[in-house]
């Protein structure tokens, strides 16, 4: 696992071609505010063990929103931070449980357009522990 998180204090998307055909298709973008953009991937090695991977994914998220004072954290398909790919069905699947698990835990978690490259808008400030990186 590959993750690099942002805090933004405003972040927006919005769908510019879809490259995996097998997904939902999203035509409308969103603006969040006050956030924690968390740019993932998942690597191949990560498809033994999810449960272990959504864990860790999990807490990263949850320090990175204590430290700069959030309870928003959105979820963005980012397949250049390594050379190493799980399949997109393993990502989302990983995904959505890590979604469910963040909205369990009182957070508002989102997910960007799964299968998409998207027009992208960020505003992040440069501040201590703004951006941290992870692999895991």
């Amino acid at each position: 696992m590959k993750l690099l998180m942002m805090y933004t204090d405003s972040f927006s998307y919005h769908p510019r071609s879809k490259t995996l055909e097998e997904f939902e298709t999203i035509t409308d973008g969103e603006t969040i505010e006050n956030a924690i953009l968390a740019f993932i991937q998942a690597e191949e090695h990560d498809q033994e063990d999810i449960k272990k991977v959504e864990k860790k994914l999990v807490k990263n998220l949850k320090w990175a929103a204590k430290k700069n004072d959030t309870m928003r954290v959105i979820l963005h398909s980012f397949a250049h931070l390594s050379e190493s790919k799980a399949s997109p069905d393993f990502t989302k699947e990983l995904f959505d449980l890590v979604d469910a698990r963040m909205k369990n835990a009182d957070y508002e978690s989102f997910q960007t357009p799964f299968g998409y490259f998207l027009d992208i808008k960020l505003d992040a400030p440069g501040k201590s522990l703004a951006r941290v990186f992870k692999s895991f």
